[in-house]
């Protein structure tokens, strides 16, 4: 496989001019080398940056975005009532719909930098409750459209059984989403045999909240390699209902309860306590944000100065997918925070003062550890993911280095990224996807028979 040869290129240990990255037939880069010459390599005009894991989505929900915003008869809109529309929408997708909607989704993260995808996969049976005769259909789908569009895939199917803060019994809406404990095991061991030894692809589990799992299902599901993802105080109301039925808020009760280290990844943990805060940022475990559908929802801020302090890690995802760039996640992470803090420049350091810079590498090392993939880093021996900022876009013209970062992430709305490669392979060329018309053209019939 011929390399790429790039003018500029953030390493590990920051920017390097004329960087030459070589790369094997299977996607893995084998050798980098700043100040070198093209040679055969092929030659991207911009600055080259890691691509970037997403740590969290819910596939069907892209869908779905804009499609819920109207306010509702009763004026009392929150995350609970656009939950319930979630899974009045989700019953009318079946295998062909879900694998348009994430083959399409897929292309536009690809489009907007994100060259990994964990996908938080609860969408399990038909409409009333049966399995599929493949029971694992509906995950299998996800890892169809990731071989179609080339995103790298951690695919994490989830365990749903209850409704409630521990056993409640489930929700009409939810029985798509149930499997008991063997039934769930036998479904990763499916979706792991599917996978294979295909580098571009990882399986791990998730336990889908304290609300849908027992304890013993959660210890059960903990003896696994990981990586391990859950939902966690994300709503007020989760933290009152957890304080009620144990005596502990969500995130203490689960530090408690679960070997929670750096395998785990807690999706959202919007409401902690200092406490919390420092005793969740000691265990090594990744906290996923996902501002753009945290703010969609009305969840709240994270409490991201003092977990950075704390010395935590961190990812973006998309979830909801009412945003897809790598740029909104990460702007509306500083500028939330600023909002509630009426201070700007949060997310930096003395040693690093450019608030793009600090974020995107803090996201980089965060998605890559809560994806499970060697991944994350312009390195020898890490999938060769690499995304094109196009240095002479209007965005982005004069800028370099960090600078170059936090014009990227900070100004305008147009996209300046020219080229992605996924898994050493060029996906997205002159800021299109290579299989974007065919696959939009797909999701646009899906899209007229849903909302027929």
């Amino acid at each position: 496989m011929p390399g790429f040869h790039a003018p500029a290129a953030l390493l590990p240990d920051g920017w390097a001019s004329e960087v030459l990255i070589a790369a094997d037939e299977a996607g893995w880069i084998t050798a980098v080398t700043p100040g070198a010459a093209p040679g055969g390599a092929t030659r991207l005009r911009g600055a080259l940056l890691p691509g970037m894991p997403n740590l969290h989505s819910h596939s069907f929900q892209r869908a779905m975005a804009g499609a819920t915003e109207r306010r509702s008869p009763e004026g009392r809109d929150s995350f609970w009532s656009w939950r319930e529309v979630m899974y009045r929408f989700g019953e009318r997708l079946g295998p062909e719909e879900a694998e348009a909607i994430a083959a399409q989704l897929q292309v536009e993260l690809l489009e907007w930098g994100f060259t990994s995808l964990a996908e938080f996969q609860y969408l399990h049976h038909q409409p009333d409750g049966t399995p599929y005769a493949e029971p694992a259909e509906m995950a299998l789908r996800n890892l169809a459209a990731a071989r179609r569009t080339g995103i790298g895939l951690t695919l994490l199917p989830v365990l749903y059984r209850h409704g409630g803060i521990f056993g409640r019994p489930p929700a009409p809406g939810q029985r798509r989403f149930l499997n008991d404990l063997d039934a769930y095991l036998r479904l990763v061991g499916q979706c792991r045999d599917a996978a294979g030894e295909d580098p571009q692809m990882a399986v791990g589990l998730a336990p889908h909240s304290l609300r849908a799992v027992t304890p013993a299902m959660l210890e059960a599901v903990a003896r696994e390699p990981g990586p391990l993802h859950i939902h966690v105080a994300e709503q007020q109301r989760e933290v009152e209902e957890c304080l009620l039925a144990t005596g502990a808020r969500p995130v203490r009760w689960l530090l408690d309860h679960a070997p929670v280290d750096a395998r785990w990844c807690l999706i959202h943990a919007t409401h902690m306590n200092p406490a919390e805060t420092a005793a969740l940022a000691a265990t090594g475990a990744v906290a996923g944000l996902c501002p753009t559908t945290e703010a969609s929802l009305g969840d709240g801020f994270f409490p991201l100065p003092d977990f950075l302090a704390a010395g935590g890690r961190f990812g973006i995802g998309t979830d909801s997918h009412v945003g897809t760039a790598v740029r909104d996640e990460l702007r509306l992470l500083e500028t939330g925070q600023r909002l509630l803090r009426q201070s700007r420049a949060v997310a930096t350091t003395e040693a690093q003062p450019h608030p793009g810079r600090f974020l995107f590498e803090g996201a980089l090392q965060g998605g890559a550890l809560a994806c499970g993939r060697t991944i994350g880093a312009i390195a020898p021996g890490r999938r060769c993911d690499l995304v094109e900022l196009d240095t002479g876009h209007p965005v982005l013209a004069g800028h370099a280095g960090d600078a170059l970062l936090d014009a990227w992430i900070f100004s305008g709305q147009a996209n300046p990224i020219r080229s992605v490669i996924a898994g050493g392979q060029q996906v997205v060329e002159a800021g299109r996807h290579v299989a974007a018309p065919e696959i939009a053209a797909q999701f646009g019939r899906v899209m007229r028979r849903l909302l027929a």
